[in-house]
């Protein structure tokens, strides 16, 4: 046995036997004193954030809710990037038993299997990342990142999604870039499926930690990048290497967070807390989406005035050229059954969903324009 599967039974065995402990004492009577009531069973929980990115403020969100809803039954342990292991290695800690949870997402591994990617950072057919997540809930994506997780990676892990993300910008650029020949051998920082996207539109593409970001941009092994919004952009200091920062693109316009769960871990616990887990996903979600909208319109707002940064929407020429590169990589992706079988399920979802959204909502930008005539820049 190696140390790290005795680290797993270790910790599967003390919460066995905290159970049996908690029954006994029960059975004891109302003598025994309320001070020998069951400790709380801690989950050792990593996310793939540094310290200081708002992202942990989101995690944080989850273990408020966990513990509140557990009446103190459960603590959760918060740790940032690299206390236990690296952003990219959480995955595999969680599946070994070295941490019992995770907060990051599903593109980080796609050097494991490019199939991750498309849980969030693959092709953009037409839905949101609202769309999406639905579709993970109620489209059939669930059963299908299960058997990507457990039956094709073999892995012992249980992972639940959560916090539609508002689609990702372009990026950081040092000059302005409105054409694809504008970007021609960028040395560019992006992560999964949207590295092979940019690689084949002319950018070379290194896939990096947030938090190493900006020091690979200082010392020049990249040249332009992308993270994820003006809150985490602005934290570990997009703003002093670069000045042109421009919203909107293809690359990664649909992804939400992912909680991994070690799943012996998560079965050794008593159903109702499984159950706040699980369900305490979906509550985050929701607080998550607030204080998203409100730090993140902040932050640029502040970007713009104090870090005298110019903010773009990019191309249209370049959004073109992004969905044309997604039609060249789709066929290459669905050689794979497996991938073929999750774009099939992905493309009938947004197909039926999205025209019902499409149709459905009216033009948002229309009535802001209405109200707020000639902020936008379109």
């Amino acid at each position: 046995m190696t140390k790290t599967e005795a680290t797993a039974l270790s910790r599967r065995s003390f919460l066995r036997k905290g159970a049996v402990a908690g029954g006994a004492a029960a059975a004891a009577g109302l003598a025994a004193p309320a001070v020998l009531a069951q400790s709380p069973i801690v989950i050792k929980m990593q996310t793939s954030w540094p310290a200081s990115d708002i992202w942990m403020d989101f995690a944080r969100q989850y273990v408020e809710r966990v513990e509140a809803m557990s009446g103190g039954r459960l603590k959760v342990d918060l740790l940032p990037a690299g206390a236990v292991v690296g952003a990219f290695q959480v995955l595999d800690a969680v599946n070994d038993g070295v941490l019992d949870a995770a907060h990051s997402v599903p593109v980080y591994w796609y050097g494991k299997n490019k199939a991750a990617s498309l849980f969030g950072t693959g092709p953009v057919f037409g839905g949101s990342a609202t769309t999406m997540l639905a579709w993970f809930y109620a489209g059939g994506g669930q059963e299908l990142l299960r058997e990507l997780m457990e039956d094709i990676m073999g892995l012992n892990v249980v992972s639940y999604m959560g916090f539609p993300m508002p689609a990702q910008p372009f990026g950081w650029f040092k000059g302005t870039v409105s054409t694809v020949a504008d970007i021609q051998g960028f040395k560019y920082r992006t992560v999964g499926l949207a590295a092979d996207l940019l690689q084949s539109m002319g950018m070379s593409v290194a896939q990096l930690p947030g938090g190493e970001i900006v020091p690979a941009m200082e010392r020049g092994v990249i040249d332009a990048f992308e993270f994820n919004n003006p809150s985490s952009d602005s934290r570990f200091g997009a703003q002093d290497v670069a000045k042109n920062y421009y919203l909107s693109s293809y690359h990664q316009a649909s992804e939400s967070f992912e909680f991994l769960f070690n799943k012996d871990f998560l079965s050794d616990l008593d159903p109702d807390l499984q159950a706040i887990l699980r369900y305490g996903v979906e509550a985050t979600s929701t607080a998550n989406t607030a204080i998203a909208l409100d730090n993140y319109s902040a932050d640029l707002q502040k970007l713009q005035t104090e870090a005298g940064v110019t903010v773009h929407r990019t191309s249209k020429e370049i959004l073109a050229a992004q969905l044309d590169a997604w039609d060249k990589l789709i066929p290459t992706l669905e050689a794979d059954p497996y991938m073929k079988k999750v774009l099939d399920s992905q493309r009938a979802w947004v197909e039926r969903v999205t025209f019902y959204e499409i149709m459905n909502s009216p033009d948002y930008t229309l009535a802001y324009d209405h109200y707020f005539p000639g902020k936008l820049q379109l």
